[in-house]
């Protein structure tokens, strides 16, 4: 199977800065005519979708993971209900205008459901779209004021919080007693490494500390020093906002001769290049990997062919985290409207209704889900922590999905 390039920021939502406002525009994800073979004939179900291609941290996959997902819902999936998915692309950045601009248009076109892409505005798309009984579905809120609250949204993966909280854990339970972590410098960055990795690290019982590095140029044998003078057992970074920077830190890291384990957010990149120099580091994920395949349930290894199959033939596409992520976005509202038996005069209010009773449901390359909680958007906090093979690919370090800590996590708004 063809590896994936992938790049997971979890907690990017801490790492960026807005900066100054930009028009919505139409988008360059194609409708479903052209993303797909389709030939259902019944009229469509409209959805939108907030694209993050542009500002300092743009998520270029999921525009091909949204193109993969129209391919194969209205093509071998049969729509919904013989109804295709329609999608109405906005074009989005790091700002809360954009996003705002996009969920006016959104109102306009008469959507039933938006998309969210990873956006880390897209809590200024919420008020218009509430306003019109529009819910907002994602996999990871990434704007953490979005993460914060279940109203009229859903997410199908897990929080933010969830994947520092369970890497944590996940070394405390191997022994590891220290951990230093990486984080581009950035003023909303600091609520991560200030406030919320001491909580943690007192929470676990493990030493977290966490470093900067600056967002325009960094020195990574400066930051690999950093991290390798105390020694910690591990040691890596909280996010990568490419992948470029995990594959310098790791270089650097390996140049200095440091011997704990090498933490990578979910870049994979870096172990292609050099698996067995690679071998022994750890990353996290909200979904299995391609890398993962070989160790993951035959059901998985299906979706994980599907989904590979459908990206790769995006013409142009991005291939990596945040087009499996979307592709699964997509895919997984497809199936619970089927099941719903929407139809195409389905409304907002009863997509979100659907949606919001949703349980035990078999999520396309992720855990069994529940949603509905009073208290978060998300429906589940279940993640992946996978240690990278001396042949390049990913096993889970538990062998299967960690669930982190509740009473940590309950302390955190949205989380659970």
């Amino acid at each position: 199977m063809q590896r994936h390039r992938v790049l997971f920021p979890a907690l990017t939502a801490f790492v960026v800065t807005s900066l100054a406002a930009a028009g919505c525009s139409s988008g360059s994800t194609p409708s479903t005519a052209e993303a797909g073979t389709s030939t259902l004939t019944k009229p469509p179900i409209t959805v939108g979708f907030l694209n993050p291609n542009g500002g300092p941290v743009p998520q270029p996959g999921t525009d091909t993971g949204v193109q993969a997902a129209l391919s194969y819902i209205n093509g071998e999936f049969g729509g919904v209900n013989g109804h295709p998915i329609e999608v109405v692309p906005c074009d989005t950045d790091t700002t809360p205008e954009k996003a705002q601009s996009c969920a006016n248009t959104f109102v306009e076109k008469k959507v039933v459901a938006v998309l969210d892409g990873y956006n880390l505005s897209s809590s200024a798309a919420l008020p218009p779209l509430t306003a019109a009984q529009i819910p907002l579905v994602g996999m990871i809120p990434f704007d953490s004021v979005t993460g914060a609250k279940p109203d009229n949204r859903v997410f199908f993966a897990a929080p933010q919080a969830s994947f520092l909280v369970g890497a944590l854990q996940a070394f405390q339970s191997e022994g590891k007693k220290s951990v230093t972590l990486a984080l581009v410098d950035t003023p909303s960055s600091h609520q991560t490494i200030d406030n919320l990795l001491p909580a943690l690290s007192k929470a676990l019982g493990i030493e977290a500390k966490g470093i900067y590095f600056s967002p325009t140029s960094p020195n990574f044998t400066a930051v690999a020093s950093a991290i390798a003078k105390d020694n910690p057992d591990v040691g890596g970074l909280v996010a990568a906002p490419s992948e470029a920077v995990c594959t310098a830190l790791v270089k650097a890291l390996r140049q200095l001769q440091y011997k704990g384990e090498i933490f990578t957010a979910a870049c994979t990149d870096y172990i292609e290049g050099a698996p067995e120099q690679a071998a022994g580091g750890a990353l996290y994920s909200s979904n299995w990997l391609p890398t993962a395949s070989p160790y993951a349930p035959l059901e998985v290894q299906s979706e994980l062919a599907l989904a590979d199959k459908h990206i790769s033939a995006v013409e142009g596409g991005t291939a990596g985290y945040y087009a499996i992520g979307e592709f699964a976005l997509l895919v997984n509202l497809a199936k619970a409207l089927t099941a719903s038996g929407a139809t195409d005069s389905v409304t907002g209010a009863e997509v979100l209704k659907t949606l919001k009773g949703l349980k035990d449901f078999p999520s396309f390359l992720g855990p069994r889900i529940t949603c509905g909680s009073a208290t978060s958007p998300n429906c589940t906090t279940q993640m992946l922590l996978f240690s990278v093979q001396p042949d390049g690919s990913t096993k889970p370090v538990t062998g299967d999905w960690i669930t982190p800590a509740p009473q940590v996590l309950g302390a955190i708004p949205g989380a659970v």
